[in-house]
């Protein structure tokens, strides 16, 4: 994994701060979260203290510190879904898997994030889980849904 880093940061190479977020963004991609090693090479590479760029990239919440798990949830907190009881949901999702947004469970089984907003305003409230989009969702429907993917975390 650090070789690849270590690529992605040569391809960088005499970036200034304004180039930072891309280099997060690429490596992210690269390796589905930012991990404290790619930091580190980040800070030497730019000689910047590693607490600036996590500060940069702890500001937005696209950012991940821990891989995501098999199974992804991604609660959406735009106006209309915010209005529609989001915070419920999450807080009802934190209870059932025991983990807070940002994290994974510790069998890398499950993860969860809150987004700004999924773009689907009318179908509030919406959830993500991996690729499928689940719309008017309460938190009495999460029970059923993570049993779904227990079964079949890939396919269900």
């Amino acid at each position: 994994m650090s070789d690849l880093i270590d690529d992605i940061i040569e391809r960088h190479v005499n970036i200034d701060r304004d180039g930072l977020i891309p280099l997060l963004q690429e490596i992210q991609s690269s390796q589905g979260f930012l991990s404290e090693d790619a930091i580190i090479r980040i800070g030497a590479s730019m000689d910047l203290p590693t607490s600036k760029i996590y500060g940069v990239a702890t500001f937005y919440d696209q950012f991940r510190f821990e891989p995501k798990g098999k199974v992804h949830f991604q609660i959406c907190h735009g106006t209309s879904c915010h209005i529609n009881h989001s915070i419920r949901i999450l807080q009802e999702l934190e209870r059932l898997l025991k983990i807070k947004p940002g994290q994974t469970t510790r069998d890398g089984m499950f993860s969860v994030d809150a987004t700004s907003c999924m773009g689907a305003c009318s179908l509030s409230s919406v959830i993500k889980v991996n690729d499928t989009y689940f719309h008017d969702v309460s938190p009495a429907d999460l029970k059923e849904i993570i049993e779904k993917y227990k079964s079949n975390p890939l396919n269900a």
